[in-house]
């Protein structure tokens, strides 16, 4: 191959264009209320992408209002579009909450809500249940973002001290019907993990959420315990008459993106294997996991023929122990390539589909087989790097990073290994 770079590039691109707003949205729009509204609310990275597009789509009269991450707004025309601070919640995701929450008051059940979810709604959708406060919430999304726990354990600590996740903003648009359209970011693509479900009811119980600060050893302020102790913190449960009418329809996730990918890797004569969609864990443990199948494929042959590029998606964890600048996917890359230790013919990318990976401007980063080498060259001691968490640091000193800005979507991550 020519141009290993150029191939894994491209195969990202045919990844993140194959889960956009605009392939995707248009065939679950619902038909609009004979006598009603329609309203449409919305939290997460995608959200005023899917917005824009819901509009250039829709026949009829609608409004709302939704609410995305800094610097991912696009413009609509009947839609508001707000934004606000991700991963940590600001002031502005707390306003934009009750925003929404004002905007589907007082509906009938001739009303329809249609709301768009998509990952990084729960920073977005920041409104602290009673008894916590926006301080409470931003120390405890640090300590969780930090701890290592999965993105479905941080949600259900998130649902039960919110009051419009997991559940409760369908519960405030009742008795209109509610049809939320989703862009799933979660391994195994369980709606009400997307954004904390704010429209989805909830099997998980305070219980559960205690149990998640215990395992990870998060400490807590005494009013933010009591909220979980006593109950209050309860979000509506399965079963319940109020989510009778509504639906929910995942339009895009990171199977559909592998799936691109991999027909892309054909395309190119290159034989593609899909691992899993939904890998998780600590970064830097399934980049072991990762190295030692692709060193097997390069020495072996075993379990796959070369050439041939291995897929995988999910969404990995980082514990932090390090001061420095990474997300999960340069963390991936950096441990990939301690691993790999310069193995031949083994090149590799891990990006995050959102484009931003983490609190960096870079989607993720590339690994070719003089990686190590090159770092040696500018005096970068790639093990003391990862002990410190920066693989930003480490791939922009090599011009490794991937920078595409945000891509309006977000199906989490997208890693591929070539072996030559």
């Amino acid at each position: 191959m020519d141009d290993p770079r150029r191939f894994l590039l491209d195969l990202f691109g045919a990844a993140v264009g194959a889960v956009t707003a605009e392939g995707c949205l248009p065939a679950f729009l619902p038909e609009p209320p004979a006598n009603g509204r329609t309203i449409v609310v919305g939290a997460g990275k995608g959200a005023a992408e899917m917005a824009r597009v819901l509009e250039s789509h829709w026949k009829g009269p609608l409004e709302g209002v939704v609410v995305t991450r800094y610097g991912h707004r696009v413009p609509c025309e009947g839609i508001e579009v707000l934004e606000a601070s991700h991963p940590v919640p600001d002031a502005a995701g707390e306003q934009a909450a009750r925003r929404i929450l004002n905007t589907v008051a007082g509906l009938t059940e001739n009303d329809l809500v249609i709301c768009l979810i998509s990952g990084g709604g729960s920073a977005l959708l920041a409104l602290p249940a009673e008894g916590v406060t926006l301080a409470d919430k931003q120390d405890l999304n640090r300590a969780l973002l930090a701890s290592g726990a999965t993105i479905g354990e941080m949600n259900c600590v998130r649902k039960h001290l919110s009051a419009i996740k997991g559940g409760r903003l369908a519960l405030a648009c009742a008795p209109a019907r509610v049809v939320t359209l989703l862009i799933s970011d979660v391994p195994g693509d369980d709606p009400g993990v997307v954004a904390s479900g704010p429209t989805l009811a909830d099997a998980g119980t305070c219980a559960d959420a205690l149990a998640i600060l215990a395992r990870y050893r998060i400490e807590v302020p005494a009013n933010v315990m009591r909220v979980l102790e006593s109950g209050d913190g309860e979000t509506p449960k399965p079963g319940d008459p109020r989510f009778a009418r509504n639906s929910v329809h995942i339009i895009a996730s990171a199977q559909i993106a592998l799936e691109a990918a991999a027909a892309a890797a054909c395309a190119a004569g290159i034989t593609p294997y899909i691992l899993s969609d939904e890998i998780e864990g600590e970064a830097r443990d399934i980049a072991l996991m990762h190295a030692a199948m692709a060193r097997a494929v390069s020495l072996r042959g075993q379990p796959f023929a070369k050439p041939c590029v291995i897929l995988s998606g999910g969404e990995t964890t980082v514990t932090v122990r390090g001061k420095g600048r990474g997300g999960r996917n340069t963390e991936f890359l950096l441990s990939l390539a301690v691993a790999l230790n310069g193995q031949a013919g083994i090149h590799a990318i891990a990006c995050d589909t959102d484009g931003i990976d983490g609190s960096e401007d870079n989607a993720g980063a590339l690994l070719a087989p003089d990686t190590l080498v090159r770092a040696g060259a500018h005096g970068l001691r790639p093990r003391a790097m990862l002990d410190n968490n920066d693989g930003v640091g480490f791939f922009e000193a090599l011009g490794d990073l991937v920078v595409c800005g945000p891509t309006l979507t977000n199906v989490n991550d997208f890693r591929a290994i070539l072996v030559l």
